[in-house]
């Protein structure tokens, strides 16, 4: 070919351009198929950027609505009801991913263990705030393959469910169905005042006394009110150790348990997953008329997309003890931090939450009242929707 400005000749060999064309293709070819893969994997198990992701909650409508009238200023003449954020404070945000008016998106990065604050508040309960979230802890590797298991103590006070069994049977029942189902995932989380000599929280579990105590009493309690409960207390601390799994893979035990019990049982409906938090009694006792109360959390996982369904849910229980039982809830965190599972299984259903009962410092006198205070408010919730589904399923006369 010859180049008409200098008069030479440039010679182009045809093999080379076909090089470059197959290895332009190729390159293409590899970055498609790496973002499928990335992009069909299951959220927990995808990468992602903290920063990133932090960036993004930035960029809401109001963000938006200012955007377009840096390019359109007719939008800059409409009345608003909201602050316009100025062009510094929204680059700074957004490249150093700080938010002034949150230190913990500064403490965070800097002070070990600060990532458990990670959790947002959305609704809060009495006392509830940034200071005071539920903690979630691992245990050491000897006390999750039960190598070493601490002597128990004051388990003759330990009273045990009545069965569903009252002296008068409820004004309406279920029946013969299992609507409401109960797991663990975290199946010996366990309670200091049962455990002998033991006075770390991180130390605080156990195969015989733990959560499960909590879910058998809440059980009756539900079917005293006719509700037909059915607990499963599988040892997922103990399948993990089968398979030689770490701690932070209990919820993929434990998701395979509640896949295998909708799939046996169509009835069930609500789906509990019962723990018990780290934090110490101040944080996590009430007194209500005079008696002593383990204070409830519900946590809500911010990764499954459809989490607002399993949060409304939630905050109707929340609501109703706080008609009844002011303050024995600590409100609804949602969690979301990077690293974590942040599911919960609660996209399997609607009606999927996880509540921490009491912290590591309560006794099960006041796990069962709370376990009763609940399945008070719960009944109320669950025979409420029961005559709104009956109401909506009956036939509409035709005209």
């Amino acid at each position: 070919m010859r180049d008409k400005s200098t008069g030479t000749f440039i010679l182009l060999k045809g093999t080379s351009v076909l090089k470059v064309a197959a290895s332009l293709l190729l390159f293409m070819a590899f970055i498609f198929s790496i973002s499928g893969i990335l992009t069909s994997l299951k959220p927990q198990y995808r990468l992602s950027s903290s920063s990133v992701n932090q960036a993004a909650t930035n960029i809401n409508g109001e963000l938006l609505y200012q955007l377009m009238g840096w390019e359109n200023h007719q939008f800059l003449t409409v009345k608003h009801n909201f602050e316009v954020p100025t062009l510094t404070n929204l680059v700074f945000k957004l490249s150093s991913n700080i938010n002034l008016d949150d230190p913990r998106s500064l403490l965070g990065r800097e002070l070990p263990g600060f990532f458990q604050f990670d959790g947002k508040i959305l609704v809060a309960g009495e006392g509830t705030n940034y200071t005071n979230m539920p903690i979630e802890s691992s245990p050491p590797v000897e006390i999750m393959k039960a190598e070493q298991e601490a002597a128990l103590q004051n388990v003759d006070s330990i009273e045990e469910p009545s069965n569903g069994n009252s002296s008068s049977p409820p004004g309406q029942t279920t029946g013969n169905r299992k609507v409401v189902y109960l797991y663990f995932t975290h199946n010996r989380e366990s309670y200091l005042p049962y455990l002998k000599g033991v006075t770390d929280s991180d130390n605080a579990y156990h195969s015989q006394i733990n959560v499960t105590k909590v879910g058998e009493h809440l059980k009756s309690s539900l079917e005293i009110r006719g509700i037909g409960t059915f607990v499963d207390k599988t040892d997922i601390n103990a399948n993990l150790n089968k398979k030689g799994w770490k701690f932070w893979r209990s919820y993929d035990e434990s998701r395979t348990v509640v896949q295998a019990a909708m799939a046996s049982n169509r009835d069930l409906h609500y789906f509990i997953d019962i723990h018990r938090d780290s934090q110490r009694k101040d944080k996590t006792t009430v007194s209500i008329n005079g008696k002593s109360y383990a204070k409830l959390a519900f946590i809500i996982g911010g990764k499954n997309p459809n989490y607002e369904k399993n949060a409304k849910f939630a905050t109707e229980l929340h609501n109703l003890l706080e008609k009844k039982y002011k303050g024995l809830s600590r409100g609804i965190i949602i969690k979301n931090e990077p690293g974590s599972n942040s599911i919960y299984n609660q996209n399997l259903s609607d009606n999927a939450i996880l509540i921490e009962f009491g912290g590591v410092d309560n006794n099960f006198d006041e796990l069962n009242r709370s376990a009763d205070a609940l399945a008070d408010v719960f009944s109320e919730y669950f025979w409420q929707a029961e005559k709104v589904n009956q109401h909506s399923n009956q036939p509409t006369d035709k005209q």
